[in-house]
């Protein structure tokens, strides 16, 4: 594939994952609890004709932090600057950022957990009196200039919010967390997801994969594009309830959500290390998987759906982990160990 072809792709992608984001707060769905707290926010700037306040927005990935950026800049009228923590090297790389905004812009800095400690620095000045100092040149030559920069709102997201700094964390006005959605909530995003996608699927084929999405849009948004395809080569073109289940078993999602390494954690767990507690680089030695990838990406689910718990001595199976093991009759035939 040639290059150009490679960024027409990229950029439909793009174009389909926009599509898809809602647009205003009441095209939103779930989250209602910091749905209801911008609002009141964005009410009171809007009728005060003032920059909003600084907002974090914590909780796992792909809930709808980004999402809510757009909102909120959107419903303020506001153009929203969208970079991430480690993109942020330096001062310099922050100034840059800052001067270009303009009055009661908004800017989105996902990841913000990440940024280096002298850049999170340079943010306390910026976020409480619209300025920073950047030191020019060194030794007997250095000297100290401030700059002002617009009234702006800065919006953090972060995946780890205990990673903030304290003195960070507490110049934002607004500190809220996103949870897992419910499956009528996730149901009501993927008939929605379909609908704009035109994509035929029917309420019980929403169910079924929303069921399956652990609680994340994100990944509903990914099953529903598989479920597409499975529908189209060995369906009537349909997504049905049937059909949404046979496609997911192919990705091997069973009904409860999990995925092949959630299933292999419990495995290795009841089976290699008889359901007593073990260590995190232990277990992730056993599955064959990265000990980051184990605490930020699977243990959360695995901990929230009650099927594993952490302890002092370490991860250990809970009775619904070790009940759905036994429903899982066939489990031993998907690892060989």
């Amino acid at each position: 594939m040639t290059e150009t072809s490679f960024a027409t792709l990229n950029s439909k992608n793009e174009a389909s994952e926009n599509r898809l984001r809602p647009l205003t707060f009441s095209d939103f769905t779930g989250q209602a609890k910091t749905l209801e707290r911008l609002q009141i926010m964005v009410g009171a700037a809007k009728e005060r004709h003032e920059a909003l306040n600084h907002i974090l927005l914590s909780g796992p990935p792909g809930l709808g932090k980004t999402t809510l950026a757009h909102i909120v800049g959107n419903e303020m009228g506001s153009h929203v600057h969208v970079t991430s923590g480690p993109v942020i090297e330096k001062a310099a790389d922050l100034a840059g950022l800052l001067t270009n905004l303009e009055e009661g812009d908004v800017l989105f800095i996902d990841e913000i957990h990440r940024l280096p400690k002298t850049v999170e620095e340079y943010l306390f000045s910026a976020m409480e009196d619209f300025c920073i100092d950047i030191m020019i040149d060194q030794g007997p030559n250095a000297r100290s200039v401030r700059i002002n920069v617009p009234r702006f709102t800065l919006l953090g997201a972060t995946t780890r919010s205990g990673l903030l700094s304290a003195p960070l964390r507490t110049r934002f006005t607004l500190q809220t967390r996103l949870d897992y959605y419910t499956k009528e909530e996730l149901a009501k995003i993927v008939l929605r997801s379909a609908h704009l996608l035109d994509i035929a699927m029917d309420e019980a084929g929403a169910l079924e994969i929303a069921s399956r999405s652990r609680g994340t849009p994100r990944i509903a948004n990914n099953l529903i594009l598989f479920a597409r395809d499975f529908a189209q080569q060995r369906g009537n073109a349909i997504i049905t309830q049937e059909m949404a289940r046979q496609a997911l078993q192919i990705l091997d999602i069973d009904e409860n959500g999990l995925n092949e390494l959630d299933k292999r954690i419990l495995f290795v767990l009841a089976n290699n290390f008889q359901g007593k507690p073990t260590g995190l680089h232990t277990l992730s030695i056993a599955v064959g998987e990265e000990p980051d990838t184990l605490s930020e990406v699977h243990e959360p689910f695995l901990i929230q759906e009650g099927y594993l718990q952490r302890t002092p001595q370490g991860r250990q199976l809970t009775p619904k982990g070790w009940q759905v093991l036994k429903m899982q009759s066939h489990l031993q035939n998907w690892f060989e160990y």
